[in-house]
């Protein structure tokens, strides 16, 4: 049905099309029309509604065009394999497969859509078709199983630098891996690492960016906390430029991981962080730790000073910046 109704639309460019052409054109109740209507704007189709003059297709979902994407890597591990998926559950447990199959590092797996996108805390993802970057990067880094949450790190100092560098829009890394422009959330990281016998065997990285989402995109309960780089920027974002920039940030900076160490990364999250040297309120296990964010350790702790002068390290959970 929904193919029926976007042909028709094809058919009538640029003309209102009523409710009631629709349900006498498909056989269908108005109903049903208005339902597939909500159904096809969730894929990424958007549609004008005029009172007593229906709907108008005014925009098609962007699909990504991944063989320019392919051409313009400037990488050598680091997004030479893709696969590129129209609608997935999620891509973390896409890769997750892929990477027990034996997937080589720098498999990166992107869709269009998810829909049971995750990320921190077991917390969901809104993840709608052709407008943001839903993609999962494949990592088997030579590094202990206790080093994973300085790649986190890693990783949110190159997506930072690469929509810096794309899309000039401020954004600033709130710890420990979500990228904000002006206060709002534009970007999640989630890692997930399997081990065997203490043994770091991959990491699959999670990356979502709100790209092209528009204000009606969002969900009532997010709109007050998230952004997309369309509505920072009032430009369209080139989807494959920035996932091209993102995978050389990450492959410079992970090379440089594994031949200095943490120091060279830890200093630069902490010039692109808008959590340190202000009042932080973070949820822990056991309650709330209220102070001031300090610095990061070598673990990618928050280091906070609370009231006492007491220094306490925060190295899971909710940050809220006051």
């Amino acid at each position: 049905m929904n193919e029926k109704i976007i042909e028709l639309f094809e058919r009538h460019p640029n003309e209102f099309l009523s409710g009631e052409q629709l349900s006498e054109k498909l056989n269908c109740s108005r109903t049903a029309i208005w339902k597939h209507i909500e159904a096809l704007r969730q894929q990424g189709y958007r549609f004008e509604a005029v009172s007593r003059k229906g709907y108008r297709l005014i925009a098609k979902p962007d699909r990504l065009d991944v063989g320019r994407l392919s051409a313009s890597l400037s990488t050598k591990a680091m997004g030479r394999t893709i696969r590129y998926i129209d609608e997935a559950d999620s891509t973390q447990n896409v890769l997750h497969r892929l990477a027990e199959e034996g997937a080589e590092e720098g498999t990166l797996v992107i869709a269009e859509r998810q829909t049971a996108g995750r990320g921190r805390m077991g917390r969901g993802w809104h993840s709608p078709k052709g407008k943001g970057i839903w993609m999962s990067l494949l990592l088997r880094p030579r590094v202990p199983l206790h080093f994973t949450p300085q790649l986190t790190l890693l990783a949110a100092v190159a997506l930072c630098r690469a929509i810096r560098g794309a899309t000039n829009v401020d954004a600033g890394i709130k710890w420990p891996n979500d990228l904000l422009a002006n206060g709002k959330k534009i970007s999640g990281i989630l890692l997930e690492s399997k081990a065997e016998d203490e043994r770091l065997k991959y990491i699959v990285a999670g990356i979502g960016i709100s790209a092209n989402l528009e204000p009606d995109d969002y969900p009532e309960e997010l709109q007050d906390k998230a952004t997309s780089l369309f509505i920072e920027s009032g430009r369209p974002v080139d989807r494959a430029a920035l996932i091209a920039a993102f995978l050389h940030e990450f492959e410079v900076l992970y090379s440089l991981f594994h031949e200095q160490g943490f120091a060279p990364v830890r200093m630069m999250w902490e010039a692109l962080s808008v959590s340190l040297h202000r009042t932080v309120r973070c949820q822990m296990p056991n309650g709330y730790v209220e102070g001031v964010a300090e610095s990061i350790d070598d673990s990618g702790a928050l280091t906070v000073r609370v009231a006492s002068g007491e220094r306490v390290k925060v190295y899971s959970g909710d940050v809220e910046l006051r």
